[in-house]
């Protein structure tokens, strides 16, 4: 027989499982005779810390009160998320799919080995698992702490071969399991750099080098003298003027007539009205997110200060459209009145008053909670006419954009230009709650018993009783008996740089 129809060596395709298993194991012995100086006191201790996923529990924790914006709240539950799906995976199927014995410790000296040594099989690393997991899922969402977590996760994932728990081929199939994990979670819930660009079409603005002509209007409610010097700092040039709530009107009406373009430094209600002004005075408006929110920036793709100083050195805006309902709120003398994210009736506007009314007292959080609770128990539906027909409503919801399903839960536009109104209903019944869940998780367009959801570009509200509530863009005003909601197609210039990191 030619060499070219020799037959492959059934003995050494026997073997190839025996040579991995002794490479395998020669690798753990090599770790175990070989000093790690500084690696005792420390290794040992790390590994511990990661038992039952605590040390990733603190580190999602503190990246979420460290970073301070979205992209590091995402960051830390989209780690935790990745690390909770390797975890079930590695305990429902991996551990019992392949029953591997521990490694034996003679080798390994006293000083490294746990105290309480684990006692499921050893393939594969659940901690290698988790730590990979944790640290690839906060790396998608934010590459700055994915390399502060990945030094951590990967002294983890060693540390299971030091401390002699673990062989070699264990870790590192534990740390594949978990960057599939991470990548798992992705597939099902895009990173925010996997969806369509916010915000179009673009647009020229004036180059503003250094801020030269730019004039920053800072709430110090949302604010304060620290985030103005910031500004400052980064746009030398620019003026910053700071006041208070109540001042902002006039404020930014004065900076609107004095500048080449106009900044604002707030939360949604605070960037609602700079950008009614900007309309007014034909300038174009760059937007510091400085609120607890922030929704209206996020979603333009604007998480940092950062994001808003490239664009106006460069120059680079897009176009995005305002809601508007009419005639407007009775202060503003019948005048349109504008949103930028969102408008409601019902139940939104009364859960509103309640948590501002409490949220001095005992916090944000905790006053929504309370409002939410409050509403839903001794709330009673809206009675309105909606395009002409009349029937009762939990709620009646308009957002300036369509908002799009990222993973469970509606809460992201991926086009701030489409000319159309998101318009949700939740008829009135028995279980404002669970009608109000429904219709979260049902998307744009959809219909049933309970509730409604179209996609429009006019919609007629008549006979709203006096004294309902009506809230726009966080803010809360009385609702006129008769109004009309539609939008102002492209009518806001907003600074955005093109290529966002």
């Amino acid at each position: 027989m030619s060499p070219a129809h020799a037959q492959p060596n059934p003995r050494l395709r026997t073997d190839v499982p025996g040579l991995l298993s002794r490479l395998d194991r020669q690798v753990f012995q090599a770790v175990a005779a070989r000093e790690w100086p500084g690696a005792e006191p420390v290794l040992p201790r790390l590994s511990r810390s990661a038992n039952h996923g605590l040390l990733w529990l603190g580190a999602a924790a503190g990246i979420a009160a460290l970073g301070s914006n979205a992209r590091a709240r995402r960051a830390a539950v989209r780690g935790m998320a990745s690390l909770a799906l390797a975890s079930a995976t590695i305990n429902t199927i991996g551990k019992r799919s392949v029953r591997r014995a521990r490694p034996v410790l003679d080798s390994v000296p006293v000083i490294r080995q746990l105290k309480r040594q684990p006692f499921t099989t050893s393939f594969p690393s659940g901690h290698a698992a988790s730590a990979a997991a944790f640290a690839t899922g906060v790396a998608l969402e934010s590459r700055g702490w994915g390399a502060v977590v990945a030094p951590v996760a990967a002294s983890v994932a060693f540390s299971r071969v030091y401390t002699g728990v673990h062989y070699p081929s264990d870790v590192l199939a534990g740390a594949a399991l978990g960057v599939g994990a991470a990548f798992a979670i992705r597939g099902l819930v895009p990173t925010r750099s996997q969806l369509p660009t916010p915000g179009r079409p673009q647009t020229s603005a004036p180059a503003l080098p250094d801020g030269a002509g730019l004039v920053i209007v800072v709430n110090r409610r949302s604010g304060s003298a620290e985030s103005a010097d910031l500004i400052g700092e980064a746009l030398p040039l620019a003026e910053v003027v700071e006041c208070g709530p109540g001042e902002l009107g006039p404020a930014l009406e004065k900076a609107a007539r004095n500048c080449r373009a106009l900044g604002v430094f707030g939360g949604d209600g605070t960037i609602n009205l700079a950008a009614a002004t900007a309309i007014e005075q034909g300038v174009p408006l760059a937007v510091f997110p400085g609120g607890t929110f922030n929704h209206f920036a996020y979603d333009l793709g604007i998480e940092t200060p950062e994001d808003t100083y490239r664009a106006v050195v460069a120059g680079d805006a897009v176009k995005v459209d305002l809601g508007r309902f009419t005639p407007g709120p009775e202060e503003c003398g019948g005048r349109p009145g504008y949103f930028l994210n969102t408008f409601s009736l019902g139940v939104y506007p009364e859960l509103v008053n309640i948590r501002e009314r409490w949220s001095p007292r005992i916090g944000g959080w905790p006053a929504g909670v309370l409002a939410a609770t409050r509403v839903l128990r001794h709330g009673r539906p809206l009675e309105a006419a909606v395009q002409g027909q009349h029937r009762p409503m939990w709620l009646l919801f308009a957002g300036n954009g369509i908002y799009q399903r990222v993973g469970p839960t509606p809460g992201h536009r991926q086009d701030l230009a489409d000319g159309l109104l998101d318009v949700r209903v939740v008829h009135g019944g028995r279980w404002p709650g669970l009608r109000l869940l429904a219709a979260a998780l049902a998307g744009p367009i959809s219909r049933s018993p309970v509730h409604a959801a179209e996609q429009l570009h006019r919609l007629r509200i008549t006979g709203v009783e006096p004294g309902t509530p009506l809230a726009y863009d966080g803010e809360v005003t009385l609702a006129p008996a008769e109004f009309t909601v539609d939008k102002v197609v492209g009518a806001l210039t907003v600074y955005r740089p093109q290529a966002l990191l």
